[in-house]
C-alpha cells in the first residue's frame, strides 16, 4: 500500500500525521510512505530526520492584503500541477491530509484524479484547507463534536486525534521524581507551549511570587523565549517553584500532576483527555478564528476542565482559583474522570481502520 500523508506549517498538524503513520508501519510493514509539506516550514526538518521520504512545494496561505493573497492564489493554482507531478510519479492509493495549505494543493489534485482521499481535522473550527476541501474527499475524520456538525454526516466520523493513541501507550514518569518533589507534595503544571508567551508571562510573575508560599509545588514551563529572563527575575523564589524552559516529555507531567495549566490546543487536549488530567485552561486569543476557545469549550462544556480567557487573567484570581480546585479533590477526580470519557486512545486503531473501509480492504 502506498501513501500520502500531507500535512503543513504547524506541529499541530504535523505530530498527529506522524502518529498515525507510525500506527500504520505497526500494521503494515510493506507500507510506503511520502509526505508532502511547505519547503521551508517545521515538517520540511523534521520529517526527512524521522527517516520519511520528502517533498515540498512552493506553496502560501491566503493571508495578507488583496494583493498579496492574489498572489498566493497564483501559486496555489502553481502547486496544483506540481502535485500532479507527484501523485504520477509516486502513484498512491489513498492521500490523507492533516491541514495546512499544502493539504489543499494535493488532497485537491488526488481528487480530481481519482485518487481516494481523506482528511483530519484536529480542531473543532474547520480549517481553511479543510473547508476548501470539504466536497472534494472521500472520508472526514473529526475530534470534535462542534466540527461533526458541519461536516456533512454522511462521510464524517468522530475518531480523535492520532497523539491520543501515541500518548496513551507510551511509558510514563512520575512529576515526584523527576523534580524531587515530596511524594505527598501536590503538583501544578503551567505550560503555554514550546515558546511560551509573553502576556501569560507577565501575569505569572506576580502569580509565582504568591503561590510559592503555597502547600503545592509548580512546575512552570516559561518557554524557550523567556526562560533566561524569567529565571533571573525570579531567582529568588523557594525550591517549590520549578523553573523549566522546555518539556521533552511532557506526557509523564499531564498523567502524573494534580493539575495542569495549558493552552488549548488540539495536539494538547488529545493527550490531556486520554491520559485523564484535569486542566484549567487559558485558550490562545492569537490564533485562526479563535478556535482554541472553542476546542476549550468542548471540555468545560463536558466538565473535564475549567477556563479562563486570557483578557481576564490576573495573578490574584488564577491563585485563588488554582487554591480551589486543589483544595476540592471531588472537583478534581470529577474533571478527570470526564476527561478520560473525551479521550480516544484507540484513534490510531480506528483511523486506519476507517482508511481501510474507504479503501474497499475491510
Amino acid at each position: 500500500m502506498k501513501i500520502i500523508v500531507s500535512a503543513g506549517g504547524t506541529g499541530g498538524h504535523l505530530y498527529p500525521a506522524l502518529a498515525l503513520v507510525e500506527y500504520i508501519k505497526s500494521q503494515d510493514r510493506e507500507a510506503q510512505f511520502l509526505f508532502v509539506g511547505t519547503t521551508d516550514r517545521l515538517e520540511s526538518k523534521v520529517v526527512p530526520e524521522r527517516g520519511y521520504d520528502y517533498r515540498g512545494l512552493h506553496v502560501k496561505g491566503f493571508v495578507g492584503n488583496p494583493i498579496q493573497k492574489l498572489k498566493n492564489g497564483f501559486i496555489f493554482i502553481k502547486s496544483l500541477s506540481q502535485s500532479q507531478k507527484i501523485l504520477k510519479e509516486f502513484q498512491p492509493d489513498i492521500v490523507i491530509g492533516f491541514g495546512g495549505y499544502p493539504s489543499a494543493s494535493i488532497v485537491l489534485a488526488a481528487s480530481r484524479m481519482g485518487i481516494k482521499t481523506m482528511i483530519h481535522e484536529q480542531n473543532s473550527i474547520i480549517g481553511l484547507t479543510n473547508k476548501i476541501l470539504i466536497k472534494r474527499v472521500d472520508k472526514i475524520i473529526c475530534c470534535y463534536q462542534k466540527a461533526l456538525e458541519v461536516f456533512p454526516k454522511e462521510k464524517t466520523v468522530l475518531l480523535g486525534n492520532p497523539r491520543a493513541s501515541v500518548v496513551s501507550q507510551q511509558k510514563l514518569y512520575d512529576i515526584h521524581d523527576i523534580y524531587g518533589i515530596h511524594k505527598e507534595r501536590k503538583t501544578v503544571v503551567i505550560v503555554m507551549g514550546s515558546l511560551g508567551s509573553s502576556s501569560v508571562n507577565q501575569v505569572m510573575k506576580e502569580a509565582m511570587r504568591i503561590m510559592q508560599y503555597d502547600d503545592y509545588d509548580v512546575v512552570y514551563v516559561t518557554g524557550q523565549n523567556y526562560y533566561e529572563s524569567m529565571k533571573k527575575e525570579l531567582s529568588d523564589l523557594n525550591s517549590s517553584i520549578h523553573l523549566v524552559n522546555y518539556i521533552e516529555d511532557m506526557p509523564s507531567l499531564i498523567a502524573s500532576c494534580d493539575l495542569i495549566v495549558s493552552r488549548a490546543g488540539a495536539t494538547t487536549l488529545a493527550e490531556i483527555t486520554a491520559l485523564g488530567c484535569a486542566s484549567l485552561l487559558i485558550p490562545s486569543p492569537y490564533v485562526v478564528a479563535n478556535h482554541q476557545e472553542y476546542n476549550a469549550k468542548e471540555l468545560v462544556d463536558a466538565h473535564a476542565a475549567r477556563w479562563i480567557l486570557e483578557k481576564d487573567l490576573n495573578a490574584h484570581d488564577f491563585v485563588k482559583q488554582i487554591r480551589y480546585l486543589l483544595g476540592h479533590e471531588d472537583i478534581l477526580n470529577g474533571m478527570k474522570k470526564n476527561a478520560r470519557q473525551l479521550g480516544k486512545p484507540k484513534a490510531c486503531q480506528e483511523i486506519y481502520e476507517e482508511m481501510m473501509k474507504t479503501l474497499g480492504r475491510k
